[in-house]
């Protein structure tokens, strides 16, 4: 009986082993393209090129294009775990889109947070600035997902974190050079 049960989780483990292997490729190739597609729909851009990614110490994903900079980062603490969002800004640092890309939050609820803070719709950041958004029972000017004022509040703490990559990382879009500071000074005895 030992036997033939061990060779039954053996056979069973070698087996979804293999289709793992075999399905962890296309399983890539689908992100990769949901993410290609996210980038585009928040920069609001049919046709763009990403020119530089940069992966950041803590976790967050920063794709500069051509048509703005598209801004990816994780909350651990959402109502029913991480919650990932893609966001998009301009280059006077406004939100042109988001797009939720990885979520565990309860349906008809917290998954709400795709539709909810669109353009139009009740929770609207579209066209605002980010960094310091809070919830309107925080005090802040968001309203909240109905009965989902954690998931809300773990949203805005993603695209408040994607504004501070944002603004840490003043480079030029198109050529990731870093943005000179000068001072009047310097502007003066430059001309």
């Amino acid at each position: 009986m030992v036997i033939v049960l061990t060779s039954i989780s053996v056979i069973a483990g070698l087996a979804l082993g293999y289709v793992n292997s075999i399905t962890a490729g296309p399983i890539e190739e689908i992100k990769a393209q949901q993410l290609a597609e996210g980038i585009k729909a928040v920069l609001g851009a049919d046709d763009l090129t990403v020119t530089k990614t940069d992966k950041l110490e803590n976790g967050t994903v920063r794709y500069n294009t051509d048509k703005g900079v598209a801004i990816q980062t994780t909350d651990p603490n959402g109502f029913g775990g991480k919650l990932t969002v893609l966001v998009g800004f301009n280059d006077e640092g406004f939100i042109q889109g988001y797009r939720v890309l990885e979520t565990a939050e309860t349906p008809g609820l917290g998954a709400k947070a795709g539709e909810w803070f669109q353009k139009g719709q009740k929770g609207d950041i579209i066209g605002k600035k980010a960094g310091s958004l809070t919830v309107t029972k925080d005090g802040g000017e968001v309203d909240a997902i109905t009965a989902s004022t954690i998931t809300s509040r773990a949203f805005l703490r993603c695209v408040n974190a994607a504004y501070a990559s944002l603004a840490e990382n003043k480079e030029d879009a198109q050529t990731g050079a870093s943005v000179q500071q000068c001072n009047k000074e310097e502007e003066v005895t430059n001309e």
